[in-house]
């Protein structure tokens, strides 16, 4: 009916990159919704994820939206994005680590727009601060960060070919976890980590037959991996215990609960 308003509801979940309206051929995950979810999933997976970034504030805003994210579905987060930038004073740790208890209370309140959760608001006021403190010993957050992708901060290119390749977190995301942690930083978990690793292209996830795959590891089309498996790295700079819930509710970007 014209007017009513449409509910995202899942598709069912190939395992291979399945094609959009647009006929480009997508990790299957992007195209799992109808409805008002669909567009800005679809927007994400090509334009965001998986895309190296290397800003601190960026970096810093996709550690508070994965922390968010945990025991909840990626579609929640992606539609209090908007509400997220403007109640973190656009994910700026130096004003966010200011943030007081009168702050905490005003983004626990029902017009905050965000996940109004206190453990996870105090602890994106928490990363800010240990964000801060590894900038002034480090330089820079992201360097520190990078350290745990390839060799020389470079990206790692998998190779995967279906869906159920993906794992959900690897030696790395551990190894990121367990840093993080001893900087202060909660809600960093490995699978979180390794969530964080997608979505910042310090790994390359895309199945080999997205188009987004050959793009970001610098050919043309889906490179290499025949059977599924492996990685390499490539230059590139364009473009609490674990985690504190369980799987997302609905189809997701590949995480949670995905074993190699």
């Amino acid at each position: 009916m014209l007017g009513a308003r449409r509910q995202a509801v899942p598709k069912p979940r190939p395992q291979g990159a399945s094609a959009g309206d647009d006929g480009r051929p997508r990790c299957p995950w992007s195209n799992a919704f109808t409805g008002a979810a669909a567009e800005a999933y679809v927007a994400y997976h090509d334009t965001e994820w998986g895309r190296p970034t290397r800003d601190d504030w960026e970096l810093f805003e996709l550690i508070v939206l994965e922390g968010a994210q945990a025991g909840l579905s990626w579609s929640t987060i992606l539609k209090k994005r908007d509400a997220y930038r403007a109640a973190f004073e656009g994910f700026d740790p130096v004003k966010v680590a200011a943030f007081g208890e009168d702050k905490v209370e005003a983004l626990l309140a029902p017009d905050s727009g965000i996940v109004r959760h206190r453990a996870k608001i105090a602890s994106a006021i928490n990363n800010a601060r240990c964000v801060l403190e590894i900038q002034k010993v480090h330089g820079s957050f992201s360097e520190w960060v990078w350290a745990f992708a390839g060799p020389g901060g470079t990206p790692v290119v998998n190779h995967w070919t279906e869906l159920s390749q993906v794992p959900a977190s690897t030696p790395a995301s551990a190894a990121l976890s367990a840093a993080l942690k001893k900087e202060g930083f909660s809600f960093v978990g490995p699978t979180t980590c390794y969530s964080f690793m997608q979505a910042t292209g310090m790994v390359n996830d895309h199945l080999v037959s997205c188009f987004c795959h050959g793009q970001l590891a610098g050919g043309g089309g889906g490179s290499g991996g025949g059977g599924g498996g492996g990685n390499d790295v490539i230059d590139g700079s364009g473009g609490g215990g674990d985690d504190a819930g369980g799987d997302a509710p609905e189809v997701t970007r590949p995480r949670r609960g995905r074993k190699a």
